[in-house]
């Protein structure tokens, strides 16, 4: 499959709806945050290996995340396990050059490699900061957010989270099987709207002690 039947795909699967979102589709290519060893597999529509028990997520899971979250020109907006970048790139298309994407993950070996991958779109890697941290606590450093998106799934919408959000923000996350979107209504109220029957890696906290 090539990049535009993929996307074709996901625009005829309903997954794909809004100009902006399947501009960026187009823009940052999947293949550019694939290992070597599944390049020739990247515009297929399931998650692949990035090693480090990671994955680069299914196209299909990014585009309804993306859809749900609908970042806006000049939002700043918050990647919790940013593995590949692929994700992150997407977001810094899609925030422009007003916006800002802080690109968060834990594991070293693949905030390198997220950031190696960016280089190959320098206009969008001016966009994103890339911190080497636990995501499960957000980034209070560049908090509030106006958006806040994860890619991988804990039990909870963390406290932290909420905390470090705008209000009239967005989260969109995996819960368990589901991706849950909170919607921050005031300081105090949130309003929050599940969708079932996705799959997820965990999201690792760090351990105390």
């Amino acid at each position: 499959m090539s990049k535009s039947e993929l996307v074709d795909e996901l625009v005829r699967g309903g997954y794909l709806k809004t100009p902006a979102i399947i501009e960026a589709f187009k823009t940052v290519d999947r293949a550019a945050f694939v290992p070597v060893e599944f390049k020739s597999q990247a515009y297929e529509n399931h998650p692949l290996p990035i090693g480090f028990e990671q994955t680069i997520s299914q196209p299909l899971t990014v585009a309804f995340m993306l859809e749900l979250l609908q970042p806006q020109p000049g939002s700043k907006i918050l990647d919790v396990g940013s593995g590949s970048g692929w994700q992150s790139a997407l977001l810094a298309q899609l925030v422009g050059e007003s916006g800002k994407v802080v690109a968060i993950e834990r594991i070293p070996e693949l905030k390198i490699f997220a950031e190696g991958n960016l280089n190959a779109f320098p206009e969008l890697a001016g966009r994103v900061s890339f911190v080497l941290g636990d995501g499960s606590q957000g980034y209070e450093p560049e908090a509030p957010y106006n958006r806040i998106i994860a890619a991988a799934a804990g039990d909870t919408i963390p406290e932290a989270w909420k905390n470090q959000l705008k209000t009239g923000g967005t989260i969109v996350a995996p819960v368990s099987q589901s991706i849950v979107v909170v919607q921050k209504l005031t300081p105090e109220k949130f309003e929050v709207r599940e969708y079932f029957g996705f799959s997820f890696v965990p999201l690792v906290k760090e351990q105390a002690g």
